[in-house]
């Protein structure tokens, strides 16, 4: 993670067991570098069929250094028998300053795996991602996407605890 030309690239291990833990190692660490809030995500796919998996390891699930399109189809390999789909995108973001956390949120989409790829926006998981109204996250314009992912629910957490925070 590199922080600002005039500072040292960060390197953190992300050795929790979940997001919530991944997102406050990383707060906790920038935080000490900078005397400001910090807010870091650690976000990914928990699918109820495979014991939550991929999880933290969203990003490398099909391996090191795999592609999106790897990882979909590893997903998909997986849940080919499968016939609970259910699934839902996490995103933690911690809140902390100068060393200390102050707060964690978590919000989550719920939806289902579907069996093929369907739809050319997004990323990642995303076409593969069937919301409950059966359109894939890849369906969607940007900006549905925006006000609908777990990231905007924990942003929308957030900004209700914002106003609080110097109360």
């Amino acid at each position: 993670m590199r922080l600002h030309p005039d500072y040292p690239a960060l390197q953190v291990v992300e050795s929790g067991a979940g997001f919530k833990e991944n997102a406050e190692i990383k707060a906790l660490a920038l935080s000490k570098l900078v005397d400001q809030y910090v807010l870091a995500d650690d976000s990914g796919l928990s699918v109820d069929a495979l014991g939550g998996a991929p999880g933290i390891f969203s990003h490398r699930f099909a391996r090191e250094n795999a592609t999106d399109s790897e990882n979909n189809m590893h997903l998909l390999s997986l849940m080919r028998q499968e016939s609970v789909r259910s699934a839902r995108f996490i995103c933690a973001l911690a809140l902390a300053k100068e060393g200390s956390l102050i707060r964690t949120f978590i919000g989550e989409c719920k939806g289902e795996i579907a069996f093929e790829e369907r739809g050319g926006n997004g990323f990642g998981y995303d076409p593969l991602f069937n919301l409950p109204d059966g359109r894939s996250m890849a369906e969607l314009p940007p900006s549905e996407k925006n006000r609908i992912s777990h990231r905007s629910a924990a942003l929308a957490q957030l900004a209700e605890y914002l106003p609080l925070l110097n109360s």
